[in-house]
């Protein structure tokens, strides 16, 4: 049996305390399109409320010895850790992500907790000679302030969990507002961050839409960092709002990812990590293969073994643990799924797979897409350009390694990029000519590490990266500290002898 949400409505968590919103819409499971919980919908006047006490929150925390802050984040950990089965359960029935992805995701939030509580005794500056006699030069990181963060519905813990937890170690107090799709996640992290003991205001949650609360966070004068991962519209539009107040921003949007298959390519492999990256999430990720750049020697082998492997997918609720893709997050990312199969057919891509919504006996009233394999794509195509965030691959055929590393930099993202090849000379060439934030060698294009950085180039980010240590530039400033102990004036660059 399901585990069940004690509550049927959830609140915002503002100051240390649980506040109802009048407003509220229902939430559902995308596997059986039956509502979960209410949601609130919450209004301007909460962001405010909730910036209030993290600013007052923050002047106290920042002064708690970093190694101290640190102890809260490993109770958080430890504290995820004895619920991972419950909160995996929850986040299927909220996501619909298949159960052993959902243990996987919080097992990332679980890593992130003791990762990041490490850098209590850690968060590096540095100490460089001085030019001057008797005087001492260091750098050292210092908290931003209050930090808006803003997460999408697809990784609802995952992500949150990278960027709050590198922001609280830092000093820093948070405003978050998660998707309404996938409040779940949120509400159970708040009674984490609850219970091991963190400091009233330092981490508040306001649920609501991204026009309203959202919104309000990006045009808060007191909000000092926005880190944002969603689409490349509303990021380019947060940056121009940031960037008018000279607001730290950080954005982490698409990806339209490739796995590169070479004609020496163990083909076996390539089918596995091809099926894991297309289709698990049911391609719902921003690091999904959604293009097969194949050499057109293997091509017709690689698409009789990607069909056949296709076929004995099993598609349903993930909370069944045979199951190995589930459904699509709700009737608007259907309904643009099935738009990109018509828009490929029309380009004159050959569908040998898939390519329809599927519907009643064991699919209910979920929200379910088959798998779909598109073959003898063009690059320039809208299906091997464009984001669809649903499981469509387009198959790519090429007649060089210099061919495959140009097809997949044409895209106007670069978040990740894969290589199959046994060939070590391809690999150095690959993973220093492929443009993308993260590159995998014979391994598909999802199964990031949270200690090393993630995200990418092009229109996938700013420069700013989630996870690994590089995480705290986006929350720290660099502060530059001089000591003199001459006791005279010392003029830098003029008194140098």
């Amino acid at each position: 049996m399901a585990v069940l949400l004690e509550t049927e409505k959830l609140a915002n968590y503002i100051d240390g305390e649980w506040v109802e919103v009048m407003d509220v819409a229902p939430v559902f499971n995308p596997a059986t399109g039956k509502t979960i919980v209410q949601v609130p919908l919450s209004n301007a006047s909460y962001v405010d409320d909730a910036v209030a006490a993290a600013k007052k929150a923050q002047k106290e925390w920042a002064l708690v010895p970093a190694p101290q802050r640190a102890e809260v984040l490993y109770r958080v950990g430890y504290l995820l850790k004895e619920r991972k089965e419950r909160l995996a359960q929850l986040l299927t029935q909220e996501n619909g992500k298949v159960i052993e992805e959902a243990r996987g995701e919080v097992q990332e939030g679980i890593d992130m907790a003791f990762y990041m509580a490490g850098e209590g005794r850690r968060l590096f500056g540095q100490t460089t000679p001085a030019e001057l006699k008797d005087k001492f030069a260091m750098s050292q990181r210092a908290p931003v302030g209050v930090v808006g963060i803003i997460t999408p519905w697809n990784f609802p813990i995952a992500i949150a969990t990278w960027k709050s937890f590198p922001a609280i170690v830092a000093g820093n107090a948070v405003v978050w507002k998660p998707a309404t799709e996938t409040p779940i996640m949120a509400y159970e992290l708040a009674k984490i961050f609850e219970a091991a003991g963190l400091p009233k205001g330092v981490v508040n949650v306001v649920f609501g839409s991204g026009r309203t609360v959202g919104n309000a966070m990006v045009q808060h004068p007191d909000i000092r960092v926005i880190s944002f991962t969603g689409s490349n519209d509303v990021g380019r539009n947060i940056a121009a709002e940031c960037g008018r107040q000279l607001k730290k921003v950080s954005l982490e949007m698409g990806g339209k990812n490739a796995v590169i298959v070479m004609d020496d390519a163990d083909l076996d492999l390539a089918v596995e990590g091809i099926l894991w990256s297309a289709f698990g999430t049911s391609g719902q990720r921003c690091t999904a293969c959604s293009r097969v750049i194949v050499h057109e020697t293997v091509k017709g082998a690689l698409e009789e073994r990607l069909r056949s492997a296709m076929e004995k997918l099993t598609i349903g609720d993930g909370l069944d643990e045979s199951i190995k893709v589930g459904p699509i997050i709700n009737q608007s990312g259907l309904d643009k799924i099935k738009n990109y199969i018509e828009i490929g057919k029309n380009e004159g891509a050959n569908l040998l797979e898939g390519g329809y919504e599927l519907t009643g006996g064991q699919h209910g009233k979920g929200y379910y897409f088959a798998p779909t394999l598109f073959t003898d794509v063009r690059a320039e195509m809208r299906i091997a350009q464009e984001e669809i965030f649903g499981p469509v691959v387009s198959l790519i055929p090429v007649k060089s390694f210099e061919e495959a590393i140009e097809v997949n930099n044409s895209v106007e993202y670069g978040l990740s990029s894969s290589i199959y090849t046994n060939d070590i000379n391809r690999v150095f060439k690959a993973q220093r000519d492929l443009d993308t934030g993260i590159v995998y060698v014979n391994a598909g294009t999802t199964g990031a590490e949270i200690h090393l950085p993630f995200g990418g180039t092009k229109g996938t980010g700013n420069g700013h990266r989630d996870s690994g240590i590089q995480a705290l530039d986006v929350f720290t400033e660099w502060k530059a500290v001089y000591v003199d102990y001459s006791g005279k004036l010392q003029r830098a660059q003029i008194d140098v002898e």
